[in-house]
């Protein structure tokens, strides 16, 4: 049986001892929760150090046994393995995103009322994505700054401190909150060719702002 079953689980001395007489080799084996890599193998003098991910502790022997013929042959083709790690994505933890310190309130401009605002007016409240500055760059990197961004992992907007300015209008850096709230409501189209961040219904939208012109125009000006 190649399903996931708790209840027959091995520990992990087990199934080194398996897995030793299995292939008649030494085996190091450790047991990881990583959510990437489910198997990796590599070769230290006489003994095969094997890193598996946790789920196989509950593989049947049928799968335990193409593991050890493909750690003795890593051309063999391993049908089993493939499906019984598919069936068992579900205990693959995520990856938890690093915790962020945020700091949305500036010394001009406070992103967090801007985002709330906007969040009302064009979103619904729908938006759950985190705000902050970014963190400050050296002074020549400024001419290729990036005034936001979205990252859909850690789902965190940031607004470049450049930003934080008296000569920056309150409207300006609401059309820049404004532009990355809308990266993260309608999310990046994976098209089959490549992926689209502004699509037309993006750009659609972006003109929904009601500052946009003079948004626009104050960014061409400066």
């Amino acid at each position: 049986m190649d399903q996931l079953n708790l209840a027959f689980e091995r520990d992990d001395h087990a199934l080194q001892d398996y897995l030793k007489k299995a292939t008649g080799r030494k085996v190091s084996l450790v047991i990881t929760d990583n959510s990437t890599s489910m198997l990796s193998m590599r070769l230290n003098r006489d003994t095969v150090m094997l890193r598996l991910h946790r789920m196989f502790l509950a593989g049947g022997n049928d799968v335990l046994d193409e593991l050890a013929e493909f750690i003795g042959n890593k051309r063999k083709r391993t049908p089993l393995l493939s499906k019984y790690i598919s069936r068992n994505t579900h205990t693959i933890k995520e990856r938890t995103p690093k915790k962020l310190n945020l700091q949305p309130v500036g010394r001009y401009h406070d992103l967090s009322e801007i985002y709330d605002t906007i969040n009302r007016e064009y979103f619904c409240g729908r938006v759950s994505a985190a705000l902050t500055w970014s963190e400050r760059r050296p002074a020549r990197a400024a001419a290729r700054r990036t005034l936001g961004s979205f990252s859909s992992y850690s789902n965190t907007i940031r607004i470049s401190p450049a930003l934080d300015s008296k000569r920056v209008p309150r409207y300006y850096v609401a059309f820049i909150v404004y532009h990355e709230m809308l990266h993260a409501d309608i999310g990046i189209d994976n098209g089959a060719k490549r992926r689209v961040l502004h699509s037309k219904e993006f750009r659609r939208r972006e003109k929904l702002f009601n500052h946009y012109e003079r948004a626009i125009t104050w960014e061409t000006r400066n």
